[in-house]
């Protein structure tokens, strides 16, 4: 199978549209209109992109990406909701969904959005480690994941992502718009707190105590660095 997107919603003329215009960009498109049958898809198929609607029937988008993320943490999951309420955004990342897009969209935006969190499942990040000195924390490419203390961190791709572009400039500072750009690979339209979320989810990852971090340090106002002292 080539490039294949899950579309999941309620709304058949919004499944209708989007798998036409994805179709036209040359993805494979797979549907669902609740949340039990997306799961079915997504065990079926194994898509290479989920656009994942919150208000669904039988199960709601939260839980059909929480159960996702049990045992995947690779595929990219784009969450869509009507809502404007912030809670709902910030629970769509906190449980592992990659990006949200707020309805109505536009069919631009939303090509971008798929293209890009494609594009970065391609991407390889350099095969030598980041190790520290003593230990601790060393950064495995080949695994895609971070090792604290010998234990792994068990981090999302995009976690797992953004550590390792952070590291590779160490006590580089960058700010949220230059990490959306870089790791996200997309401008977010003004909203930055994905990048605020995702950096809290990573220390409570990799930090001892994520209140007091050690390794993902913040330059107040300007943005976040690795720190490798």
């Amino acid at each position: 199978m080539g490039r294949s997107v899950l579309i999941v919603d309620d709304e058949k003329n919004i499944v209708d549209i989007l798998g036409f215009n994805l179709e036209q960009e040359g993805f494979e498109v797979i549907s669902a209109y609740d949340g039990k049958t997306a799961i079915d898809m997504y065990l079926q198929h194994k898509p290479s992109l989920i656009l994942l609607d919150v208000m669904l029937p039988l199960i709601d988008g939260f839980e059909v990406c929480r159960r996702i993320r049990e045992s995947d943490k690779v595929t990219p999951i784009i969450m869509l909701t009507a809502r404007e309420e912030e809670t709902d955004k910030v629970l769509g990342l906190d449980i592992g969904a990659d990006d949200y897009i707020t309805k109505p969209f536009s069919l631009r935006e939303l090509e971008a959005r798929v293209k890009a969190n494609i594009r970065r499942m391609d991407i390889r990040v350099p095969e030598e480690s980041e190790e520290k000195p003593d230990g601790v924390l060393v950064i495995d490419s080949e695994r895609y994941d971070v090792f604290v203390g010998g234990k792994a961190a068990e981090l999302t791709q995009r976690e797992f992502e953004l550590i390792s572009f952070l590291a590779a400039s160490p006590s580089k500072v960058f700010s949220r718009e230059e990490l959306l750009q870089k790791v996200w690979l997309y401008d977010y339209f003004g909203d930055l707190r994905a990048v605020d979320v995702a950096i809290r989810r990573l220390r409570e990852k990799i930090e001892e105590d994520p209140s007091q971090p050690r390794y993902i340090m913040t330059k107040r106002g300007v943005g976040y660095y690795y720190n490798n002292e």
